[in-house]
């Protein structure tokens, strides 16, 4: 698996201060993607030993409150294949950091149901996911009004109050956030 970006103290993939890491590799191609270079599975750096201590490192500080896993696509077969035993090391190192995935999959159509993008390892990757950002990005539903999503037929999904309910929980954002006047 290759990486196209990592982003380092970063407050706009998820909540708090974060370690953002873009994976190469994408079969959607979503028009007006943000991140289009990165659908070629070539592209970028290998995600290799080093760069997986690297961002293992970053996660150690108390002001970090997670990692988020970006694309490309981390749900491409591949991806998912090199991603579950990385977020195995994160659970272990640090088992209170959340953990955020945005994906253009639907949760319950592509990821739970059998589609291109489910394999082997897609249950175990969602058990180790606290919060998934599902949907492909919509440029006609596009509002930059909406907090880590960019269009909103996308979905913002509680994975573990979800797994606890056996129905789709949202994510709930801080009441200080939602009305977008702060």
């Amino acid at each position: 698996m290759n990486y196209a970006n990592i982003k380092y103290c970063d407050i706009s993939n998820g909540t708090g201060v974060r370690t953002s890491l873009f994976v190469s590799g994408c079969r959607r191609h979503c028009p007006e993607c943000f991140n289009a270079c990165a659908w070629d599975f070539n592209y970028g750096q290998p995600f290799d030993k080093e760069v997986r201590n690297k961002i293992l490192g970053s996660l150690a500080p108390d002001y970090i409150d997670g990692l988020s896993l970006l694309g490309g696509e981390p749900f491409e077969p591949e991806n998912q294949r090199e991603l579950v035993p990385f977020l195995h090391d994160v659970r272990v190192l640090y088992p209170n950091k959340n953990i955020w995935c945005y994906t253009g999959n639907v949760y319950e159509t592509e990821l739970l149901a059998p589609s291109a993008s489910r394999c082997e390892v897609t249950d175990e990757m969602l058990s180790l996911i606290d919060v998934l950002v599902d949907g492909e990005f919509v440029q006609a539903k596009h509002d930059i009004t909406l907090r880590f999503r960019g269009s909103s037929n996308q979905r913002i999904i509680d994975l573990n109050a979800t797994r606890a309910a056996g129905h789709v929980v949202l994510w709930q954002d801080d009441p200080i956030f939602a009305d977008h006047k702060m």
